[in-house]
C-alpha cells in the first residue's frame, strides 16, 4: 500500500531566517500532532519554497560570524553569515534547522524528511 506521506508546506518568503528555521524543527519533531512521542521520528515532510527570498533581520549577515575547524594546528576558518549564504544558502539552513533538533540518533532521520526548493 502506498500512503501519502502528510507535507507541510512553507513559504520562506513570509519568515525571518530564524523564525523559518524554528518552524522547521518544530514540524521535523513532529510536535504540531497531538499523538507526539519524543522518541519516533515522525513521516512528515516539510518542504520549504522560495529560499531565495528568506529574509534576515537586522546586520545578521555581516556580523554573525560561522567557524569551522580543518583539524590542523592554527586551522580555524571564520565566514560571516553573508559569505554562507552567498556560497551555499541550502546548506546553511539546514545547518541552523539541524541545531535546533535535539542531539540524538534520530536526528539524521529526521532530516531527510527537509526538503529545500
Amino acid at each position: 500500500m502506498n500512503e501519502a506521506r502528510p507535507t507541510i508546506t512553507l513559504n520562506a518568503a513570509e519568515f525571518t531566517f530564524g523564525r523559518l528555521a524554528s518552524r522547521i524543527a518544530f514540524y521535523l519533531q513532529e510536535k504540531h500532532n497531538p499523538a507526539y512521542r519524543p522518541n519516533v521520528v515522525g513521516t512528515t515532510k516539510v518542504v520549504v519554497k522560495n529560499f531565495d527570498k528568506v529574509r534576515f533581520s537586522g546586520t545578521k549577515l555581516d556580523t554573525t560570524l560561522h567557524h569551522r575547524y580543518t583539524g590542523y594546528p592554527g586551522g580555524i576558518k571564520t565566514q560571516t553569515m553573508g559569505q554562507l549564504y552567498a556560497r551555499a544558502p541550502k546548506q546553511l539552513l539546514e545547518k541552523a534547522v539541524c541545531r535546533m533538533l535535539p542531539k540524538n540518533r534520530l536526528n539524521d532521520r529526521r532530516m531527510k524528511n527537509l526538503v529545500i526548493t
